[in-house]
């Protein structure tokens, strides 16, 4: 009986992680009824990072925090014993501003120093930060006065929210949420390794998609410039050395936040497939298909698709790519994938924000794998992890 791993990221704006396998598979049970499928839906620490960490052994709680825009919200967390994982974009994300209204300016990570907190009154003694698909630019500036650092305007008062607030910094002291974290392994799990500042920071990289105009975006890196500059004069000695650290710039400045604060950086995409046992369900698969919404530049940088085309080439077994859209030439992608399918090259329809039509599209994707590339025999077979 052939057996068959189905284990993609998200296609963003369109299908969560579990909707792509689920697709994926129905077209190939259509062209090989008689195959053992194992479904897994995987994340790289952008949204459904919860839902992927509860695929192993986390278990879901919810918690109260501040949105991005101030209004509360509540969030899931994913708890294993006294690990916690925090998912930035449930707490501070695009996808939970309501009716969709982007601040680009002032949006605030404080929910994120909240969710935190929450992680420490279970006595958290690691806390994994998923970074990803936030709506905020404010370096992280909300996260740490949750955890109860001074920042404050020379006239006393506490800095406004978001990015633009961080213009009018004059004081600030960390201690206290240095203290809040004594002696807890702060894990930043992210695949973004942006600096915090400049042309491939976070506020020019990734500010427009949150809002950001060309104006707003150079507010943005000065404020974030000028916020540095203001650690270094408190007494922070690696202000500036953490601001130019690959992952810095992740999640609007999130993972410098996470860095002063003693927090390691790690592969979002590598941390996944460990919890989940992706070697082992690998090794006992006859073929991969994978995928994300875009295969481009950054995923050959190591994102999930081909972070698991790699595990599985020590393995011996084939990969096949999946995409909302691949925008790399077939000698780039040979190395990764013994195929690669986007749907874009199947319609002239905008499927990137058409969840019907991306499924029926990733359905078609699945038999023509079925038809290439497998032999059918067997009884049917389905294993879903979730």
């Amino acid at each position: 009986m052939p057996s068959v791993l189905i284990a993609p990221d998200k296609f963003k704006g369109s299908l969560t992680a579990d909707d792509v396998a689920r697709a994926l598979e129905r077209g190939l049970r259509e062209a090989a009824p008689h195959t053992r499928v194992t479904r897994l839906a995987l994340a790289d620490g952008g949204e459904g990072s919860v839902a992927a960490a509860c695929a192993g052994r986390f278990r879901a709680e919810t918690v109260t925090v501040t949105g991005p825009t101030g209004a509360p919200l509540t969030a899931p967390v994913a708890v294993d014993g006294r690990t916690f994982l925090v998912e930035a974009a449930a707490v501070c994300g695009l996808g939970v501003l309501r009716e969709g209204r982007k601040a680009p300016l002032t949006a605030t990570s404080r929910g994120i120093g909240q969710a935190l907190r929450y992680a420490l009154a279970g006595e958290a003694d690691t806390i994994v930060l998923a970074l990803g698909g936030v709506a905020t630019t404010d370096g992280g500036a909300g996260l740490l006065q949750s955890l109860g650092a001074v920042m404050t305007r020379e006239d006393g008062s506490p800095i406004g929210p978001g990015g633009q607030g961080l213009a009018d910094l004059h004081t600030v002291d960390l201690s206290e949420a240095h203290t809040a974290l004594a002696g807890v392994d702060l894990v930043l799990a992210t695949d973004v390794d942006n600096p915090l500042l400049g042309a491939a920071g976070t506020a020019a990289v990734y500010g427009p998609q949150k809002g950001a105009t060309e104006k707003d975006v150079r507010e943005l890196d000065a404020s974030l410039a000028h916020f540095v500059r203001r650690l270094e004069a408190a007494g922070v000695p690696d202000a500036a050395r953490l601001a130019r650290t690959a992952g810095a710039g992740a999640a609007g400045g999130l993972g410098y936040a996470g860095l002063l604060l003693g927090g390691r950086v790690c592969s979002g995409a590598g941390y996944f497939l460990s919890l989940l046992g992706a070697d082992e369900l690998i090794a006992g698969a006859d073929l991969v298909v994978t995928g994300e919404g875009s295969l481009d530049e950054q995923s050959l940088s190591g994102k999930l698709p081909v972070a698991l085309a790699r595990v599985a080439r020590r393995q011996g077994v084939a990969v096949h790519a999946v995409a909302g859209r691949c925008i790399l030439p077939p000698e780039r992608t040979a190395a990764y994938f013994r195929s690669v399918q986007a749907l874009t090259d199947l319609t002239d329809e905008d499927c990137a924000h058409d969840s019907a039509l991306s499924a029926r599209l990733l359905a078609q994707c699945g038999r023509t794998l079925a038809e290439r590339w497998i032999e059918d025999g067997g009884p049917v077979d389905t294993l879903a992890l979730h």
